[in-house]
């Protein structure tokens, strides 16, 4: 079955985004920093509670949520992903989607297994459970800068690009939704259908009126009869 070779690919990403958060969690202390490439590729061992790209939720409530909807989240993007590929859906877009999947199911398993296993669970949580902090490490400050205190409302004030600290799977899941954005044309080319079938359409109406007109104007009128 085809659809086996993107769920491939989904736990391909799943076995690096794993491997790479366990290099990290073994080698390396909580806020430790190593440069990669100069000063804007590091790896920052960092805890993340919340979202992607380091967004963060402020209450019990809003962490808990948070892991059940990459649950569900987990479980109808596999079951879409099956659904488009029995439609021959474009393959890139499949692809695409194995992306997400598998950034998806990464992070998942960071919330529900991480705060046991690793014991990285907020203090005040109130189970180790489903509150297992991801672990991200992928940092580029490509550049920073201090404004000018002439500039308004921001002078003097420190500006770095790009500051979030994320993981493999955050990224597999970014790069999976910017290529559908950046290539839906091609994948989803049956939304341009309408209008050229309204348009090939409307010529052949016209084909099809005028043999009737033209065979009207050749029937002669009451006038043009011959007296009998």
């Amino acid at each position: 079955m085809k659809v086996i070779r993107y769920f491939l690919l989904a736990f391909i990403i799943i076995v690096i985004d794993q491997t790479s958060k366990m290099l990290v969690f073994n080698n390396m202390y909580l806020h430790e920093e190593i440069n990669v490439l100069g000063n804007w590729f590091r790896i920052h061992y960092l805890l993340n509670p919340g979202m992607a790209f380091g967004i963060r939720w402020e209450n019990e409530f809003g962490k808990l949520a948070l892991t059940f909807f990459r649950i569900i989240a987990m479980f109808g993007i596999s079951w879409y992903l099956v659904y488009m590929a029995r439609k021959e859906m474009h393959a890139g877009f499949l692809w695409c989607m194995a992306l997400i999947l598998g950034g998806a199911v990464g992070n998942v398993i960071d919330s529900i297994f991480y705060g046991v296993l690793l014991g990285n669970a907020p203090a005040d949580a109130p189970t180790a459970w489903f509150h297992g902090q991801v672990i991200d490490m992928l940092y580029f400050p490509i550049f920073e800068f201090v404004w000018p205190e002439w500039v308004p409302f921001v002078g003097g004030s420190y500006f770095e690009f790009f500051s979030p600290v994320f993981n493999i799977a955050d990224s597999s899941i970014f790069m999976g939704v910017l290529i559908i954005l950046v290539m839906q044309k091609r994948f989803f080319p049956q939304h341009n259908v309408p209008e050229q079938e309204s348009a090939s359409g409307s010529e052949s109406d016209q084909s099809v009126v005028q043999p009737e007109e033209s065979v009207a104007t050749a029937l002669p009128t009451e006038e043009q009869k011959p007296d009998a």
